[in-house]
């Protein structure tokens, strides 16, 4: 009878076990993620200001699968590089990495332009492009020790299915292979923009670690009250995602730093839903001495 009791006993602590593995985590706040090198004002890794008590993480503008000449054409996910080298360079990224244990570096695919027309994703297949993107993407992550991905197209040559399963199994393979530990995504509130990026959240959210929203792609002098309501829009179609707060240093849209932001993030993370900040971008920052970077990182860095 004591036997068939300790059985009983052993069976229900495994049980609770099991089902507090598969519980939801609260959304972990900590991660402050800031694009880099897109505009060439020869911003370093070590100009941004980097707190010690949070997740950190920049963003390498772009890598995109376009050819590197004048005329650039697509090359069906053969990718080069298109951000500032010379100061973000393979040796610049393994430097600032050992001098801080929580800085992480990933890049991101695709963007708004590419040498001034738009950035097309534009496969041939998916069977081809996964290829090709695999390839070439293992070989610049590897070279510039990088640790994961973003997605960042914007204007489609593909439907959103055929979006939808070539960056699936680009970013399962790359995960398989232990080329990257996390992956992104960066849709912001455009019909087009969204169909594709909800079809790729339907069939592989589960591989994706964090959603960068465009929160500055809505109206500049954005509300706090109305940011929180396109948080949660989002936070919805994006369900179980880890959604985080932005802001663009020019001003040009969404809510400001001077205006709310902040105030927004704290709202969010007393409900627990702020998955982090992210910033667009170091570029535009280093004219302004990356204060809202120092804001950022403290609110992060605060726990309530």
């Amino acid at each position: 009878m004591a036997f068939s009791k300790l059985h009983i006993v052993l069976f229900a602590l495994l049980a609770l076990v099991a089902m507090a593995s598969t519980q939801p985590s609260a959304s972990k706040s900590d991660l402050f993620r800031e694009y880099i090198g897109a505009e060439f004002n020869n911003v370093k890794f070590s100009d941004v200001p980097i707190n010690p008590n949070v997740e950190f993480h920049y963003i390498l503008a772009f890598a995109i699968d376009y050819t590197t000449s004048s005329s650039s054409s697509p090359t069906n996910g053969k990718f080069n590089v298109f951000w500032d080298t010379d100061n973000l360079s393979p040796s610049q990224v393994s430097s600032i990495k050992n001098q801080h244990s929580n800085v992480k570096v990933a890049l991101s695919l695709g963007g708004d332009s590419v040498n001034g027309g738009s950035c097309y994703f534009s496969p041939s297949s998916v069977d081809s492009w996964v290829s090709n993107a695999v390839s070439s993407l293992t070989n610049i992550i590897q070279e510039y020790h990088l640790d994961g991905i973003d997605i960042d197209y914007e204007h489609f040559h593909a439907d959103p299915e055929t979006f939808a399963e070539c960056i699936g199994k680009l970013i399962t393979t790359l995960k398989n292979n232990g080329v990257i530990s996390f992956a992104s995504i960066a849709p912001y509130d455009d019909d087009d923009i969204q169909s594709h990026y909800l079809a790729l959240w339907k069939s592989y959210g589960h591989i994706i670690d964090y959603v960068n929203f465009q929160f500055y792609a809505y109206d500049k002098g954005t509300t706090v009250s109305q940011f929180m309501n396109y948080f949660q829009t989002q936070s919805s179609n994006y369900g179980g995602g880890s959604i985080l707060a932005s802001f663009i240093s020019d001003g040009s849209g969404g809510l400001a730093p001077q205006n709310g932001f902040f105030t927004a993030c704290n709202r969010l993370r007393n409900q627990e839903k702020l998955g982090g900040i992210f910033v667009w971008s170091a570029d535009d920052s280093k004219a302004l001495g990356f204060r809202y970077e120092k804001q950022s990182q403290a609110l992060l860095a605060a726990h309530p």
